[in-house]
């Protein structure tokens, strides 16, 4: 995705809203990661890190994907024993969540092959059927891996308390309000959440007194 569309995204929510404007100008211009360049790894990797402490994840990651020799693929995670896998020191639950992800891959129920191609909510459809995905981890998959610029994550934390502290509310909005809230910004909704994880990090950076 070229850097100008999502200046250009920034802008369109700037222009539409005048909080929004102000916190882009108090924050960093909205960017996202380069994506990983297999869809499968990204997966597995966000079901591995679900719950676990960023060092903690990290460590258990580079073991996981050192199990496959730079070969991680469904085929070569159904081909090695649960046992082994848990050696890394995944959980038997994030083994299974790992397994299955394999197994529908592989037989075509999830296809990572052409789900760049599918909407929004086709996309969450399929990734939610595997066990360890719900619809959090779909929109970050959307958000991360596919760069999709309409996804409005009103389930997650961060959204909904940056959202608060960007508008002064005393409250968190429940999701259904927030839903509402994110439809002036459409189509351009996730840059809206990416500057609402900014409100977030700046609100930690800011000295105690």
């Amino acid at each position: 995705m070229p850097k100008t569309t999502l200046s250009a995204a920034a802008a369109e929510v700037a222009r539409r809203d005048k909080v929004m404007a102000r916190l882009m100008k108090r924050t960093d211009p909205f960017r996202l990661p380069r994506p990983s360049q297999d869809h499968f790894a990204a997966l597995a990797e966000s079901i591995l890190y679900q719950q676990l402490a960023g060092a903690a994840a990290a460590a258990i990651h580079r073991r996981f994907v050192a199990l496959f020799d730079g070969n991680l693929s469904p085929e070569a995670v159904l081909a090695l024993s649960p046992r082994k896998i848990r050696a890394a020191g995944l959980s038997r639950s994030k083994v299974a969540s790992i397994r299955d992800l394999a197994t529908k891959v592989a037989d075509g129920t999830v296809p990572l092959d052409r789900i760049g191609r599918l909407p929004d909510e086709d996309v969450i459809t399929r990734l939610s059927v595997v066990r360890g995905i719900g619809r959090w981890t779909a929109e970050m998959f959307l958000i991360f891996q596919l760069r999709r610029l309409d996804v409005w994550p009103v389930e997650d934390y961060g959204v909904r308390k940056g959202y608060s502290l960007a508008y002064g509310l005393r409250d968190l909005l429940t999701p259904k309000q927030l839903q509402a809230e994110g439809e002036r910004f459409r189509p351009y909704r996730t840059a809206a959440a990416w500057y609402c994880w900014q409100a977030v990090h700046e609100q930690r950076r800011k000295p105690r007194e």
